[in-house]
C-alpha cells in the first residue's frame, strides 16, 4: 500500500518525464540520492528553495513551474504561451488583457 503524501505535491515527476529523464538521471544532475528524490516527488519528504532551484536548472525551467505547472496539460495557458512565437505572445497578452478589462466570461 502506498504511503499518503505528508507534504504538498509538486510537478517534479511530470517535468522529469516531460524532459524524458529517468529518476537516476535527474538525481545525478542535482546531485541527490535517487531514493530521496523519489520520496520528494511523492510528497513523502519536504523540499526547500535550494532543491527547487537545482531541479529547475536541471530541467531547464523556472522553480515556480515545479509547483504550479503540469507540463502534460497541452491546452493550459502556459503551454500555449511556451509554444507561441514573440508576435503571437503579444496578441495573446492583448486578448487576455481585453477579456480581463471587459469582464467577458464566455
Amino acid at each position: 500500500m502506498a504511503k499518503k503524501p505528508r507534504f504538498r505535491l509538486t510537478f517534479i515527476r511530470q517535468w522529469r518525464q516531460h524532459r524524458h529523464m529517468s529518476l537516476e538521471q535527474l538525481a545525478a544532475r542535482i546531485p541527490m540520492d535517487k531514493g530521496n528524490l523519489s520520496r520528494v516527488e511523492r510528497g513523502l519528504l519536504p523540499y526547500n528553495q535550494e532543491m527547487l532551484e537545482r531541479l529547475a536548472d536541471a530541467l531547464n525551467i523556472d522553480a515556480a513551474s515545479l509547483l504550479i505547472r503540469n507540463p502534460s496539460e497541452p491546452e493550459a495557458i502556459w503551454s500555449l504561451w511556451d509554444r507561441a512565437k514573440p508576435g503571437v505572445r503579444r496578441q495573446i497578452a492583448s486578448v487576455a488583457e481585453t477579456l480581463i478589462r471587459t469582464g467577458t466570461d464566455n
